[in-house]
């Protein structure tokens, strides 16, 4: 006879989601989400800290959290498929708190972004992992419907930071962020302990160790290319040399993965246009929201005279589409290009309409703009999801969760990138908002035309095995399922 306890750590192998482990799941993802946004109402408070940053000590304070999450991304996925994914959950969840303590202790401006990094590396440990058990416990029929739950939990982790930042940042000490990370990592790892299901690993995975080195620092050089860019100029030789560099690495990944046995993950899935295309839709979707994010909270304090708690506030609009739409696209499942290609054309026309707003602007018709941003978020992120993690077989769903959310995070980095580099080109802070709103808004536009082509283009060529079909997957899938068991 088998304990409890040793029934609880037994890989899963049925296909079942309960409501307990779906809430837990997506409770790490808001919190995960949430310290992305947090930050930027805190900036105000931290320049006049006792820490004393620079100002470029304080772009890497709120960027060394998303350079750190975004390089980490895929190698963190393929870690937890290969060693246990609930592992990997829930040692994301104690990094976290680790460097939430590193940055609520701080005395030195170095301390508070390792501590920021270290949270990252946390996150980028998390957000895979809750994909990859969503994608194993959740009958094929019901996926649509966990995955806009994982979706909407984007949306309020974005809102939830917003807000925390906001009060914090008002009402509160600085370290008082971070410190709240602590007890809450904690809550969050008991619940995972408790409802999480073990399921089965992906014997066939490989860490891939040169492969994860070149592909994480290729990444971080071009996020720091894209992130410093508006304080040196895209121009500047830092900024030319983080890009050669990041393209050298990356050139040196995709030769290295080509010729390797195992590795980290094979190019050719990228001769799939559905993961192409949903890649380019979701890095579209994130550059026009972290665009607007940037943008919003200083147009919110600066021009309207808001304070940080009520800026903070005032992004709820933007959830609301987020939260009710993905509730009705199961009922639509079955027209993705149609879904992908209008969400993305709703979020590049509410751009345009926000490039619009001005002093004179009431609230609610700035509001009505950030409603019809949520709307097209709330159609296009689950199919977006949806085609990503299907477009792999299901043993890669950390993969492909991987693959998504880095795109979705290079996207921000891009959109705030390009914001203030516009915003710098201007003397006025109105007229470099409603530029960089038009260039934003009008290259997702382009981009909801692109996906929508690519979506609809001919029949679909694939890669090599990775991108095998569905069914082929599940066969060879459920013949680890039965090894895993065995051993």
């Amino acid at each position: 006879m088998t304990s409890p306890a040793q029934n609880q750590h037994r890989p899963r192998t049925e296909t079942s989601l309960k409501r307990s482990t779906l809430l837990a799941l997506c409770a790490c993802v808001v919190v995960a989400q949430s310290m992305v946004a947090a930050i930027n109402l805190l900036v105000p408070q931290l320049r006049s800290s006792s820490v004393h940053p620079s100002e470029s000590e304080l772009l890497w304070t709120v960027d060394a959290y998303v350079i750190v999450f975004a390089g980490l991304l895929i190698p963190a996925g393929a870690l937890g498929d290969r060693y246990g994914r609930k592992g990997a959950l829930l040692s994301g969840l104690g990094l976290c708190a680790t460097g939430a303590t590193l940055s609520a202790l701080a005395t030195s401006p170095e301390l508070l972004i390792a501590g920021r990094g270290v949270s990252g590396a946390g996150a980028a440990l998390i957000m895979p992992a809750t994909m990859s058990v969503l994608m194993r416990v959740t009958p094929p029929a019901d996926r649509p419907r966990a995955l806009a739950s994982w979706t909407l939990s984007l949306a309020l982790g974005g809102l939830l930071g917003n807000i925390g930042g906001g009060l914090v940042g008002e009402y509160l000490p600085w370290r008082a962020l971070f410190w709240a990370m602590v007890p809450l990592a904690a809550l969050l790892a008991c619940a995972v302990w408790r409802t999480t299901p073990v399921t089965d690993k992906a014997v066939s995975t490989r860490l891939d160790p040169t492969g994860t080195v070149l592909l994480t620092f290729g990444l971080v050089a071009v996020l720091f290319g894209i992130i410093e860019s508006p304080q040196y100029g895209w121009g500047s030789p830092r900024i030319l040399t983080a890009f050669a560099v990041g393209a050298a690495l990356l050139a040196a990944f995709t030769l290295h993965a080509l010729r390797s046995r195992t590795p980290l993950f094979d190019p050719r899935v990228f001769r799939s246009r559905r993961l192409s295309a949903a890649t380019l839709g979701m890095a579209a979707s994130f550059f026009g929201l972290f665009a607007l994010f940037f943008v919003n909270s200083q147009y919110l304090q600066y021009v309207k005279g808001y304070g940080a708690a009520l800026a903070g506030l005032a992004i709820v609009p933007l959830t609301i589409g987020m939260t009710l739409i993905p509730k009705l696209t199961p009922r639509w499942s079955h027209r993705p290009r149609t879904l992908i290609g209008g969400g993305l054309l709703l979020i590049g026309l509410g751009l345009l309409g926000t490039s619009t707003a001005d002093a004179g602007t009431p609230y609610p018709a700035y509001a009505c703009w950030l409603l019809l941003i949520s709307a097209g978020t709330g159609l296009s992120m689950p199919p977006l999801t949806l085609t990503v993690v299907s477009s792999l077989p299901p043993h890669q769903a950390g993969l492909g969760s991987g693959l998504g959310t880095s795109a979705r995070e290079v996207g921000a980095a891009l959109g705030v990138a390009v914001t203030g580099t516009v915003l710098a080109g201007h003397a006025d802070f109105m007229g470099g908002m409603t530029a960089a709103l038009r260039v934003v808004g009008a290259v997702v536009v382009l981009a909801a035309a692109a996906v929508t082509v690519t979506l609809g283009s001919g029949p679909e060529r694939t890669g090599p095995e990775r991108t095998a079909p569905p069914a082929a997957a599940e066969s060879g899938d459920q013949g680890r399922r039965k090894e895993a068991v065995g051993s």
